[in-house]
C-alpha cells in the first residue's frame, strides 16, 4: 500500500511480506517541513520490498546514515545524501529539492550552507508530467484559497500550496492509480493545512480570525458589531465540523465558490458533494442554535 493523505495524518506503509525489520517512527523533533517530504520518502522505500542495506547499497553511504535520514533523527541531511537516496528510489528531483529546501530553513540552516549543498550535486532538467501541470494551473486558486482561509496571508497559501503541489509531483505515479486523482490531491491539500493551521484547545481548527478578511467586515461601518458577532459565531461553527462538512462549508461560505464548482476541487460527485454540503447547514444550524428548545 502507498502512502495517501489523509485529513490529518498520513496512515504507517503496510509491510507486509517486505524483508527486514518493521522501520522505526519518525523523530518528535522533525519539523512539519521534514516530515512533509520523509513520510512519502519512507512509504516509497518500504512497500518496493527493499531493505535497509539495498538502499545502502544503491546510494553509497552507510546503514547508519541511512537510518538516521530516514527517521528523521540527528542533524538535518545535506542534499547529497538526501538526492542519493531519492535517486536510488527512481523519485523526481526537481520538487524534492524545493521540499528539502524548504526544511533547511525550517531546521534554521544557514543560507550558505543550504546553497553549498545545492551545488554539490549537479541536475539534469526535469519537467513535470504534463498532466501534473494541467492539473496544478485549473486548481491553484481554489486550493489557495482554502488555504488563505486558514493560515490568513497570501504568503502563507501561496507556500503551502506549492508545497502540496511538490509532494503530488512526488507521488504521482501513485497519485493516478488512486481511485480519483481530485480526491488524493484535496485530501493531500488539507493534510498540509490542517498540519499549520491554529487550533482551539480541542483540536478544533480556528476560523474566527478569517472574519476580519471578509468583504461583510472591510465594507461594514464602524460600530456593525452584530455584523461581527454572527460572522465569528458562523466561522467558529464551521472549523468544528466533520472534514467533508467543513471543506464545502470553507469553499462556499469564505471563498464565495459556487457549489456546481465544488465537485471538481473537492474529488467528490456532485450527489455527494450536495448531500455533504446538505448536511453542512443542517449541523450549522444546530451548532449556532445550541440552546434552542427541542419540540
Amino acid at each position: 500500500m502507498i502512502w495517501t493523505p489523509d485529513a490529518d495524518q498520513p496512515p504507517p506503509p503496510d509491510t507486509g511480506g517486505k524483508r527486514g525489520r518493521k522501520p522505526a517512527p519518525i523523530s518528535q523533533a522533525a519539523g512539519l517541513s521534514h516530515r512533509a517530504w520523509l513520510e512519502p520518502v519512507r512509504s516509497f522505500l518500504f512497500s518496493s520490498g527493499l531493505t535497509l542495506n539495498d538502499l545502502v547499497d544503491r546510494s553509497g553511504y552507510s546503514k547508519t546514515r541511512i537510518s538516521e535520514l530516514l527517521r528523521g533523527n540527528g542533524y538535518y541531511p545535506a542534499w547529497e545524501i538526501t538526492f542519493s537516496v531519492i535517486r536510488a528510489l527512481g523519485l523526481p528531483v526537481q520538487p524534492m529539492r524545493r521540499l528539502w529546501t524548504a526544511a533547511a530553513r525550517e531546521a534554521r540552516k544557514e543560507p550558505g550552507w543550504i546553497e553549498h549543498c545545492i551545488q554539490q550535486v549537479a541536475l539534469e532538467p526535469e519537467h513535470p508530467p504534463v498532466a501534473h501541470q494541467a492539473f496544478t494551473e485549473a486548481l491553484r486558486t481554489p486550493y489557495t484559497d482554502y488555504t488563505r482561509a486558514f493560515l490568513l496571508t497570501d504568503h502563507r497559501a501561496r507556500w503551502v500550496v506549492a508545497e502540496t503541489f511538490d509532494l503530488l509531483w512526488l507521488c504521482w505515479s501513485e497519485a493516478g492509480t488512486s481511485a480519483d486523482i481530485r480526491r488524493y490531491a484535496w485530501r493531500l491539500l488539507r493534510s498540509r493545512v490542517m498540519a499549520r493551521a491554529d487550533r482551539h484547545h480541542d483540536g478544533h481548527p480556528d476560523l474566527r480570525p478569517a472574519v476580519f478578511s471578509t468583504a461583510e467586515v472591510r465594507d461594514s461601518t464602524p460600530g456593525h458589531f452584530i455584523i461581527l458577532t454572527e460572522l465569528v459565531d458562523l466561522f467558529d461553527a464551521i472549523g468544528r465540523l466533520p472534514h467533508d462538512q467543513m471543506d464545502v462549508a470553507v469553499l462556499r461560505y469564505l471563498c464565495g465558490m459556487h457549489p456546481d464548482d465544488m465537485p471538481d476541487v473537492l474529488g467528490l460527485s456532485p450527489a455527494i458533494c450536495h448531500a455533504v454540503d446538505h448536511h453542512a447547514r443542517a449541523a450549522l444550524e444546530d451548532l449556532l442554535r445550541p440552546y434552542s428548545p427541542r419540540e
